[in-house]
């Protein structure tokens, strides 16, 4: 099978160029040999197949790459696998801008860092209330056991965790086990070396992004008047907890989230996995093209190597459709 692969999307950005080849070869593969799989399976499989290269990372890529459809934003749930359309409301449009800091996870421990972080927090929690610490691995699955609100998880946290950096040894005496059985049952291959741990503030950014992920969608269902003050809000706030709860920015970021909302952004946070690649901001459509100039001239032609990467590296989106085979009729 010999392919020839193209594509636009600038690599380490933040905007699921990994996922994007994986599940493109994943489609071709299938349509090469004949053979059919549901969009569900695909993203399924295509998530499992990138952890072979070392990132511990979700499902919410590959599965907005098989599910999107045109003009919808989706809510994306797991365990099992489904999505819902999100209607976004008019007079917005959304702005990607790439820092031009790339950063490649594969490469890196700072993603698998806080997938560890959040797997930690989970087993400490499960054995606070009781739950069989052994076999959770995901905060999420903490709050379905205990049938609380994502409100409850975060008072949950307030009491259990305590804000100071836990130590591999703290996290032993309270699990009760080995450092060995630590390293060898828990932590991933390159956090094998790390000596302290964020519990409470990972924890914490994971349950309130959560609970603004399902605020943001019930404001675009009720559709208010003040409904992209509100969005634009909602996006702010994540931004300060990824940078101060989850410490997955930059300084890079950091001035490009400034300047967007200097220029006219009602909100903007980062998106992807963070420590560099773009942001995303809510711009107000009548003030775009002016939005779009400001950030060109106040980011990108400051600097020599981002005016280099200019072309790619700001413009407007909405929401498309997702993967598709085309041939020839």
């Amino acid at each position: 099978m010999n392919c020839l692969l193209d594509g636009t999307i600038p690599p380490s950005s933040g905007l699921s160029s990994s996922s994007a080849l994986v599940c493109c070869a994943g489609l071709v593969t299938l349509r090469a040999n004949g053979k059919t799989l549901s969009k569900v399976e695909l993203a399924e499989i295509c998530t499992k197949s990138e952890r072979y290269i070392g990132t511990e990372g979700g499902g919410m890529d590959q599965s907005i790459s098989f599910l999107a459809e045109e003009g919808a934003a989706k809510l994306i749930k797991f365990s099992p696998l489904r999505a819902t359309d999100v209607r976004l409301p008019s007079g917005a449009a959304f702005v990607i801008a790439n820092s031009c800091v790339e950063m490649n996870k594969a490469a890196t421990s700072h993603y698998n860092i806080r997938v560890m972080e959040c797997r930690l927090a989970t087993k400490l929690l499960s054995k606070s209330k009781g739950l069989d610490w052994e076999k959770m691995l995901r905060l999420h699955d903490v709050q379905i056991k205990l049938g609380v609100s994502l409100e409850e998880m975060l008072t949950i946290v307030e009491e259990v965790l305590h804000p100071e950096p836990y130590s591999a040894e703290e996290i032993c005496k309270c699990l009760g086990i080995s450092l060995e059985e630590l390293r060898s049952q828990i932590l991933s291959q390159n956090t094998q070396d790390v000596s302290t741990f964020k519990l409470y503030q990972r924890a914490k950014h994971v349950y309130s992004e959560a609970a603004r992920v399902l605020e943001f969608k019930k404001i675009c269902s009720e559709a208010p008047a003040n409904a992209l003050q509100l969005l634009g809000e909602l996006m702010n706030q994540s931004y300060i907890s990824c940078r101060e709860m989850y410490e997955c920015s930059c300084p890079e970021l950091d001035r490009l989230v400034d300047i967007c909302l200097q220029f006219g952004a009602i909100g903007s946070r980062l998106t992807g996995a963070g420590w560099g690649g773009c942001t995303v901001s809510m711009v107000p459509t009548d003030k775009l093209n002016a939005f779009l100039e400001d950030v060109r001239k106040a980011y990108y032609q400051s600097d020599v190597q981002r005016l280099a990467l200019e072309k790619n590296s700001l413009f407007a989106t909405k929401p498309g459709r997702g993967a598709l085979v085309f041939v020839e009729a």
